[in-house]
């Protein structure tokens, strides 16, 4: 197939990649830069020059394609809800070729949209349109386009890591550099589910493959890593204290972040191991921190 690919350089989308093509697939990936082609194209992929804010080119990029692949998204947490809105017009334009088609479309979340609100690990066939999290609007216009035909699926992600990014973990490790201590809430027991990311971009091309509409994946490799094991890792590697922080002093202290600090997200990935055969293998993400070059900045 002839695959249109967004956020083909980035984190996840440059694993990817390599996975369509070693499947056989045409890859046309979205860039915003000659740089970002003449990486594209190095990788053995064309592009496609165009950025998120612009509705109409990315309508264009996935006009001529069989099947679309979103794993572009602006990862600046100061500005998340709006962020989340220019995803959910950026969905929207993707899917505006679509319609009257069986051309798959395969978008991007976070498994904290699964949360079934009791307590138990998020799930797959969870989907609550009134949800808190920002990151609905994604989800929200994907039902909008599966209510309008589109073939679309799902994957959400949990905190996707290999030794140089750990998804929301980066930023947290640079605010620790930055305050001199890595800090959690209360006894840091709440959990981020993780994944490797060899292992998310193998479940990408598993989903495209199965092309089922309305179906939601877990790229769960663990369901949930403990805040002050993550906190205790990174603080070695730093070679900075650890501290425990009550909820009150962590907004101070963690600004932004402070939303997803002392958040328990865990998530389940039964259903999409079962559906899709997915096995994940690559490392822990304690594995993956012990294992970083903490002299270096990756946020």
């Amino acid at each position: 197939m002839r695959v249109f690919l967004t956020g083909a350089t980035g984190f996840i989308g440059s694993r990817i990649l390599p996975e369509l093509l070693a499947a056989g697939h045409e890859i046309i990936g979205l860039t915003r830069s000659k740089a970002g082609a003449d990486a594209l194209a190095a990788a053995g992929a064309s592009a496609h020059l165009g950025t998120l804010e612009d509705p109409t080119g990315l309508a264009d990029g996935a006009r001529n394609a069989d099947a679309i692949i979103h794993t572009a998204f602006d990862h600046d947490f100061t500005n998340f809800v709006a962020n989340c809105e220019k995803d959910r017009g950026a969905i929207a334009a993707l899917g505006s070729v679509l319609k009257g088609s069986d051309r798959p479309l395969l978008i991007t979340s976070g498994v904290g949209i699964g949360d079934p609100g009791d307590g138990r690990p998020a799930r797959e066939d969870v989907f609550d349109a009134h949800h808190f999290n920002p990151r609905i609007a994604s989800e929200l216009a994907g039902q909008a386009l599966l209510e309008a035909g589109v073939n679309l699926s799902v994957v959400r992600l949990p905190q996707v890591h290999n030794t140089f990014k750990q998804g929301l973990i980066s930023p947290y490790i640079e605010m620790a550099r930055e305050k001199g201590v890595v800090a959690y809430v209360g006894q840091g027991a709440n959990r981020w589910a993780a994944g490797h990311v060899r292992d998310v971009a193998k479940l990408y091309v598993l989903a495209l493959d199965r092309a089922e509409a309305g179906a939601r994946y877990h790229a769960v490799a663990e369901e949930g890593v403990a805040a002050r094991d993550i906190a205790e890792v990174v603080a070695a590697g730093l070679d900075l204290p650890v501290v425990s922080l009550s909820p009150d002093e962590a907004a101070p202290h963690f600004g932004w972040f402070a939303m997803f600090a002392g958040a328990d997200i865990v998530a389940s990935s039964a259903q999409t191991r079962e559906k899709l055969d997915w096995v994940p293998t690559g490392p822990s993400l304690i594995e993956d921190l012990r294992q970083m070059d903490y002299s270096v900045k990756t946020a």
